[in-house]
This record gives structure tokens, C-alpha cells and sequence, in this order.
């Protein structure tokens, strides 16, 4: 099986810590097959490490749209923030991209809102149904809901933003995907969703207050 993380951050992210040459043990060592480098708001580093590793790693952006967060998948160009949903996954098409929705109806997070997945349902192509770092406010099962309810396929992804939080939460498929024939090799995946050690749910705070005290 293949296994895929869709929403991972490397240090590109200001409170992301995965480097290049971890993404790289990741891979050598089968841990993960795919991973997507969504850093919040930037391509930069994303481009950097597929260029270092290839096409195993995919080109993604967490965007902070004003209605939430939503990830662009296969992009090639960065997606501005803080535009609308609409035009932001309009940005996301534009480029050939997929569309991802990742943590939906959270609120601890910036999680799309309901008004804004249903206004923007028809361009979605993923809904994450399990993020890794759910804990304090899985809202999950209602992810799972609207997936179903609307014929999206769903997703399992660590949302990592270090080493400790990565290959335990995943999607499996049975072959190769490329760009083009993704989404129906992802309709039948099987979803891996074990949780990752407490201490790395704190990566964040503490990749922030690293970056704070380097500057």
C-alpha cells in the first residue's frame, strides 16, 4: 500500500519544524510514500524540498482565507491569503490545483465554517475526515458527515508540524497516484488514524517561540 499524508509544515511554516532531511528519512524509510508540504500561507520551502526529493513530495499551501483555512494541492504558484473562499479556491483551479479541506467546522482552529464549505461545495475535491492533531475539538465525525452527504472523498493527515507528529495518521491507497489520476486513486483509500504522541500537539507553540528567539 501507499500511504499519503496531506497536510503536513516543514520549517517554512513559523510554527512548523519538519526539515528537508527529515522529509527525506520519511520517504527512505517507507514511513510515509506521498507527503504534501502545506506550510500556512507560502510555497517557498514546499518547492525546495520536491526539488531536493522529487515528485513523492507534493506542492501544497495552507491558506488562510477569510472564511478559514483551505489547502491547495499540486500548486505551482502561491495562493494570496485573506481573499473569500470562493476566490481563493477559484485560485486553487485556476493553477490546476486540488482542492482540500482540512480541520472543517473548527473553531480552536481556523476551520472553514459550515456557511462557507456548503458556498464552495461543488470546487472541494478532498474533505479531511481525520486530522492527527484533533484532540481538544475533533469535529471529524461531522467532517465525515458532510463528506458523505456531498460525494466528496475523504482523507486521514497528521497535520504535523514535527518529526514526533508524522506516520501515524494517513490515507493508503493501492497504487502510484499521479497528478491527473489522484482523486480516483484516493476514493478507495484506507484510512489509517492512530494518534500521535501528546507532546507533539505542542510543536507549534514551541516552533513559534524557537523562531521568536532567533530573530
Amino acid at each position: 500500500m501507499i500511504k499519503i499524508d496531506l497536510h503536513t509544515h516543514s520549517i517554512g511554516s513559523t510554527d512548523g519544524g519538519i526539515t528537508i532531511e527529515e522529509y527525506g528519512r520519511l520517504l527512505d524509510d517507507k514511513v510515509l510514500d506521498m507527503i504534501a508540504v502545506t506550510d500556512h500561507d507560502s510555497i517557498e520551502q514546499a518547492l525546495v524540498i520536491q526539488n531536493k526529493l522529487g515528485p513523492r513530495i507534493i506542492i501544497g499551501e495552507e491558506i488562510t482565507s477569510l472564511e478559514g483555512e483551505i489547502i491547495g494541492l499540486f500548486l505551482n504558484q502561491k495562493v494570496e491569503p485573506g481573499l473569500s473562499a470562493i476566490k481563493t479556491v477559484q485560485a486553487i483551479k485556476s493553477q490546476g490545483g486540488l482542492v482540500y479541506i482540512p480541520h472543517p467546522f473548527e473553531t480552536v482552529r481556523k476551520g472553514i465554517t459550515q456557511s462557507a464549505i456548503d458556498s464552495i461545495s461543488d470546487e472541494i475535491d478532498i474533505v479531511e475526515v481525520y486530522n492527527g492533531r484533533a484532540v481538544f475539538q475533533n469535529k471529524g465525525p461531522q467532517a465525515l458527515t458532510w463528506a458523505r452527504l456531498h460525494n466528496k472523498i475523504g482523507a486521514a493527515s497528521s497535520d504535523a508540524h514535527g518529526l514526533k507528529g508524522i506516520g501515524t495518521t494517513y490515507s493508503s491507497v493501492e497504487s502510484v497516484p499521479t497528478k491527473e489520476s489522484f482523486l480516483e486513486v484516493l476514493k478507495t483509500a484506507r484510512l489509517t488514524t492512530k494518534r500521535p504522541p501528546l507532546l507533539s500537539l505542542f510543536y507549534p507553540k514551541y516552533n513559534r517561540f524557537r523562531a521568536k528567539i532567533k530573530k
